[in-house]
């Protein structure tokens, strides 16, 4: 069985995503930081949204981008940033360049007895910066969920 995810805005620049995974914190740390990972899960399926390339550095200093193709719209759209700090397992902290108000994103992975708490944090430099992401649908509250059961079911693939 699956675990839910929460969604939760916890200040007016602060949302906090949360779920558990069963699956080491290696496991699930892997899933964040590699590139042929990633594309398996990143986005969800049903916003039609396809990876065209996924590149990640994923060290402290190192830098990303992954751009993505969706049918409605005639050039892809590229999200890109640099890594702030990544702690092995523990915690990856990275910017969001692609626009002026984009968050600080860290996500932590604390494990127990065999299972992995996730928790991502997006600060945004506004309350209206995290308004304009949730009224958009650019942020955590809109696929959070979908995005996890991915996750999930990459996990259990890769656990077996």
């Amino acid at each position: 069985m699956n675990n839910p995810t929460t969604v939760e805005r916890r200040s007016e620049r602060e949302l906090v995503v949360t779920r558990s995974f069963n699956a080491s914190a290696r496991i699930v740390f892997e899933a964040w930081t590699r590139p042929e990972l990633i594309t398996r899960w990143w986005t969800p399926k049903s916003f039609g949204i396809s990876f065209v390339s996924c590149e990640a550095d994923v060290r402290t200093g190192g830098t990303y981008r992954f751009v993505f193709s969706h049918p409605d719209f005639e050039q892809p759209m590229a999200f890109f940033g640099r890594y702030v700090e990544v702690t092995p397992y523990s915690r990856i902290a990275w910017t969001n360049e692609e626009g002026a108000d984009g968050p600080l994103s860290t996500v932590t992975f604390e494990e127990a007895d065999g299972k992995t708490l996730l928790v991502l944090t997006e600060l945004y430099p506004s309350k209206q910066a995290l308004d304009d992401a949730i009224a958009t649908g650019s942020t955590g509250t809109s696929g959070a969920a979908e995005q996890f059961e991915q996750l999930d079911e990459l996990l259990a693939y890769a656990s077996s």
